[in-house]
């Protein structure tokens, strides 16, 4: 498990969240969603501020988001009409045993304790239920997107996730990948405003968090494929890894 510190930090920034963070394409939560019908019961573990919920509730299907910070939780019901958070964690799921057709987690998977996780979630989970981890990460295969990952430390690649993500214990079966493209508009505030959501930049120093920010405004206004644009095209790659509960 990650360090708590990092993993609770979010609450603080929680409506930055919800405006600024990247939204799932229809796609990808329909992948992972995939041979259940419609409506199907979908816990979504370490919801936050509900952005993988609503794409959830879009599809037609019900939502019961699992959230441990308060701030994230309030959010999510401010943003969510009509949808309410419970309180839990990954290791602990306020929830029946076999009370869910599926488990989505949007961008909060690698926060868990895997071991206790994987248990629990295969408790809640009815047999032949899904277990899809889905994660938004920057497509650094264009230079400047590579850039404000090093500028901003950001660690998260798809080559990593594919890496570490190989399976959910003996309760599921094997993992599927599917991958998906698309692309989030920002303006350069906006991109700022982005980073300062993510964890390391919220745990750090009032000095190096301006470091940073001056460092990505330079970028964003001196790259050659950026200086003069109003806004510019981020793109995501999004992972989803499904597998079956056995």
């Amino acid at each position: 498990m990650t360090d708590p510190t990092h993993a609770l930090s979010f609450g603080a920034a929680a409506a930055d969240y919800d405006r600024f963070r990247p939204r799932y394409p229809q796609a990808a939560v329909e992948w992972a969603l995939e041979g259940l019908g419609a409506p199907a019961r979908v816990v979504d573990l370490g919801a936050g501020t509900g952005i993988l919920s609503r794409a959830i509730l879009d599809l037609g299907h019900e939502v019961r988001p699992v959230e441990p910070d308060a701030g994230m939780r309030a959010q999510l019901a401010a943003a969510t009409p009509g949808t309410t958070a419970v309180a839990g964690s990954a290791e602990s799921v306020p929830l029946p045993d076999g009370a869910a057709d599926a488990v989505l987690v949007g961008q909060a998977y690698h926060w868990f304790d895997r071991e206790r996780a994987h248990a629990e979630i295969a408790r809640v989970l009815r047999p032949g239920g899904t277990f899809a981890p889905i994660w938004n990460v920057r497509d650094e295969r264009a230079d400047w997107v590579a850039e404000l990952g090093r500028i901003a430390h950001l660690g998260d690649t798809g080559d990593d996730l594919t890496g570490r993500v190989r399976d959910f214990g003996p309760a599921f079966g094997a993992v599927e990948l599917g991958e998906f493209t698309h692309r989030a508009t920002l303006t350069p505030d906006e991109v700022i405003g982005m980073i300062r959501t993510r964890s390391y930049h919220l745990t750090s120093a009032p000095r190096q968090q301006r470091r940073v920010e001056g460092e990505l405004r330079e970028l964003l206004a001196g790259h050659p494929g950026l200086a003069g644009r109003e806004t510019v095209e981020l793109p995501y790659r999004t992972l989803v890894f499904r597998a079956r509960r056995r």
